[in-house]
């Protein structure tokens, strides 16, 4: 009798500490520095004066845009060090050691002011890049593999949820009366290291994911207990065995390293279908809108007081769609979503660039363009953010996992890098015009997902790569062994 393993009290805290630990972090230092950017931006001028040199309005706009954009530059870098780390230190212990690179530089952004330098902010957004850059990998890989089958979309959204709450947050504490003004700033910067200091108390007491531990480390005793705990009862043997049939099925493969992933025919289509789902998520404009909501929201005749609790309303739909997304990611599957999402965010895409170019001649287009706006984060919260990881979780085995979110990891940080740097020159060359170019993107997208990726939900890894063999013209030999192990149970059982 299959039972539906439930979701029990070690799975969700496991998820809930460090989603809130890790991925938590990720959007509270996405969205930090939009709202109290004006103060940060005195600050830097004033040090700047202070070393007796006059500061142009280009020269601030590339320190600011280094303050920006520095961030997912050590995104980029935190997802090279993926594989290697959670090949060597485990899942759950690369989430510890990644804690170093929050709570330094909370410290350094925390003292910025008192040492009067604009430097060390600058080299602790790279480092706390770094931070986000592992976790945007590391917890839905971790999290991946705690989860049953039956729940692993839901659980793999949740640290998708963390990160629009980690948005919401910094959002909230971005208003002018709350933290958003000149004495609040380094405080506001700082407070990222609280997250992280609580994860580096409680985590140690969960479990490390057991096919970590029984297909890299062979370490079965351990593999077991810590399923236990996972699922709330001691029969584990079936979905160990299910394991096993994974690690025999690769031990052919070994750990890939990156350039293997590129040269193994069987994985061919995966893996372009990850880079073009993380392409597709970043270049699609979404972190246009966060690290430059202030500005967006302005341009479409938001007034200046207002701003803030309107770029705080998108932020709180933000994660009421995510977390909608949670519930019916195991009913409506992923590939729906993904095409909704895309779809939706399109068409938001095309209405605003009408909505922006017609605001001077009719009076109620601002409405229209604060609508779009929304509209686009709701298409974006339901597929496009979070149903990549959690795809990227299923359509790789064991083996090839790491170096798959290592690909996803870099093309996500990158692609994200450069719309942070690139935007607000966009958006003073083209004006209006500039989110025609996410639309199209948006569609290109719309069509690949249409076309080559397969619905995952429900499914186990293995029938997973057997979808994916049929369009990559390979054969995966595991039949043989699947049908040795059935007879091997049925004989034990007698």
């Amino acid at each position: 009798v299959e039972k539906n393993p439930r979701l029990t009290l070690v799975l969700a805290l496991a998820t809930l500490i460090s989603a809130f630990g890790s991925s938590f972090q990720y959007g509270y230092n996405v969205a930090v520095v939009n709202s109290p950017a004006p103060d940060m931006q005195k600050f830097y001028t004033s040090v700047y004066e202070s070393r007796n040199a006059t500061v142009t309005d280009n020269v601030l706009t590339l320190l600011w845009s280094l303050t920006v954009s520095m961030y997912p530059m050590g995104g980029f870098f935190g997802s090279l060090m993926v594989a290697p780390l959670v090949n060597n230190f485990g899942r759950k212990g690369t989430l510890l050691f990644n804690n170093i690179f929050s709570i330094v530089p909370a410290i350094m952004m925390g003292i910025s002011e008192v040492v009067g330098s604009f430097e060390i902010i600058i080299v602790a957004r790279f480092l706390v890049g770094i931070c986000a850059g592992l976790s945007s990998n590391v917890v839905p890989m971790y999290l991946g593999e705690l989860a049953p089958k039956n729940l692993r979309g839901a659980v793999g959204i949740v640290p998708q949820l963390f990160i629009t709450v980690g948005i919401l947050v910094a959002q909230v504490f971005g208003i002018r009366s709350i933290l958003g003004n000149a004495e609040g700033w380094p405080i506001m910067l700082a407070l990222t290291g609280i997250p992280a200091v609580l994860e580096l108390f409680i985590l140690p007491f969960f479990p490390e994911s057991p096919r970590y531990m029984l297909i890299q480390k062979g370490d079965e005793k351990n593999a077991r207990k810590a399923l236990q705990r996972l699922r709330g009862w001691q029969d584990v043997d079936e979905e160990l065995q299910e394991m096993r049939l994974e690690e025999q099925s690769e031990q052919a493969e070994g750990q890939l390293s990156v350039f293997t992933l590129f040269t193994l025919r069987s994985l061919r289509w995966q893996l372009v279908s990850i880079i073009i789902m993380n392409m597709g998520q970043q270049l699609s404009g979404v972190n246009a809108i966060y690290y430059y909501a202030d500005s967006i929201f302005s341009s479409a005749g938001v007034k200046d007081n207002d701003v803030q609790y309107v770029t705080v309303g998108t932020g709180s739909v933000n994660v009421l769609m995510t977390l909608a997304a949670v519930f019916i990611v195991e009913t409506s599957g992923r590939k729906l979503l993904l095409l909704i999402g895309f779809g939706i965010c399109c068409a938001a895409c095309v209405i605003l660039t009408v909505a922006l170019s017609l605001q001077d001649t009719l009076q109620w287009m601002p409405y229209v363009s604060i609508a779009c706006i929304i509209i686009y984060v709701i298409g974006h919260a339901i597929g496009p953010s979070p149903i990549p990881t959690v795809v990227t979780n299923e359509i790789f085995r064991q083996s090839s996992r790491p170096a798959a979110f290592m690909v996803a990891g870099s093309v996500h940080w990158l692609s994200n890098f450069i719309v942070g740097l690139v935007f607000p020159f966009l958006e003073k060359g083209l004006g209006a015009y500039s989110f025609i170019i996410f639309a199209f993107i948006c569609l290109a997208t719309f069509i690949y997902i249409w076309v080559v990726i397969p619905e995952t939900k429900n499914t186990t890894f293995l029938e997973i790569s057997k979808l994916f063999a049929a369009r990559n013209k390979v054969e995966i030999v595991v039949e043989a062994e699947e049908q040795k192990m059935k007879d091997l149970s049925q004989y034990t059982l007698e």
